[in-house]
């Protein structure tokens, strides 16, 4: 059974403890997305606290799978307390280590993948997830304006690489003939990739 109200205390927690989860804009946007896709599997590259994933969960239909992969440790226990107190544990799959590293260990095929992790390893989420992906499927990505820095002149050495690597991630999405890619400026920026 969905439990709604403890949803809504996963995200009031992670606003108030300044952890980054997905925006509210950007969410009715991939509800629209994995409502017409009917995914029965999806691969999330960053847990966080468990929100996003357990929005997808609540967006799909309960056959639906979703792995998501989580670097931090303490974020993946605190991730799989929520899911558990949302009653999703049986649909939710944390992974916990670096995405670089397990990305290529996984023999699964999805219908959907979200990226939502270090900006600086955009382009080797997209390399990996053109490989995981079902012929047809959608790779999101979500941040790929970064604040608006990503289509500036924007410079400062802080958040140079990444910026630098967002721009290239933008690059293959749009220029390689096998992707088609919207990129919408909801949130802080939302790419829509079909891989063909």
């Amino acid at each position: 059974m969905f439990n709604d109200k403890v949803l809504e205390e996963v995200k009031k927690k992670a606003l108030e403890d300044h952890i980054p989860i997905i925006m509210d804009d950007t969410l009715e946007k991939i509800k629209e997305i994995l409502n017409e896709e009917k995914p029965k599997r999806i691969l999330e590259i960053g847990t966080a606290v468990g929100y996003s994933a357990s929005q997808f969960a609540k967006f799909t239909d309960d056959d639906c799978i979703i792995d998501t992969i989580e670097i931090d440790e303490e974020r993946a226990k605190e991730a799989q307390n929520n899911i558990k107190e949302i009653g999703i544990e049986d649909r939710i799959h944390i992974i916990v280590g670096n995405a670089v590293d397990i990305l290529p260990t996984i023999n699964e095929k999805y219908d959907v993948i979200f990226i939502d992790a270090a900006k600086g390893k955009y382009p080797i989420f997209l390399e990996y997830g053109i490989k995981l992906i079902k012929p047809g499927g959608l790779i999101l990505a979500d941040n790929i304006l970064y604040k608006g820095y990503v289509m500036s002149d924007y410079n400062k050495h802080k958040q140079r690489t990444a910026v630098r690597h967002l721009r290239e991630f933008i690059k293959e999405v749009t220029e390689n003939e096998k992707l088609e890619t919207e990129i919408l400026e909801i949130g802080d920026g939302l790419s829509i990739t079909r891989v063909n």
